[in-house]
């Protein structure tokens, strides 16, 4: 059997998992980290994008994530994050919807326009779009 480690995933609204976890991979500030049971402590940003989660008896889930916090513990992981949303709770048409009103606003900015604002928020749009791709697969 698989060495474990709990895993706390967070929001500010919810708590979206919490369980025993052979493996998770999430994409840190510096890159893709992937973690498991025995690695070392860690503490670090994590981008947009997805969690991709290897429960205790190897089934996968995936978990989209707006950015956040990875805080890796001996025998715990928690992932804080901005927003937080199980993969088959992402709305393609919403995200579609999204994608394209930033993207005309960044092309046809408003006098009160931010353009930092509107560029974090399409990357997470794309973020979640790359998941729901990941899905059809």
């Amino acid at each position: 059997m698989a060495m474990t480690i709990q895993l706390d995933v967070v929001s500010a609204e919810d708590s979206i998992f919490s369980g025993l976890v052979q493996s998770i991979q999430v994409t840190g500030s510096e890159g893709e980290l992937g973690v498991q049971y025995g690695h070392a402590p860690l503490l670090t940003t994590i981008k947009a994008g997805m969690v991709n989660v290897v429960k205790q008896h190897g089934e996968e889930e995936l978990i989209y994530v707006a950015g956040g916090v990875l805080e890796v513990q001996p025998g715990h992981i928690s992932v804080l994050a901005d927003t937080a949303l199980r993969a088959g709770d992402l709305d393609e048409q919403a995200v579609l919807e999204a994608k394209k009103r930033l993207e005309e606003n960044i092309a046809n900015p408003s006098a009160d326009f931010e353009y930092a604002e509107a560029a974090a928020e399409l990357a997470e749009t794309i973020a979640q779009l790359r998941l729901i791709q990941k899905l059809r697969k």
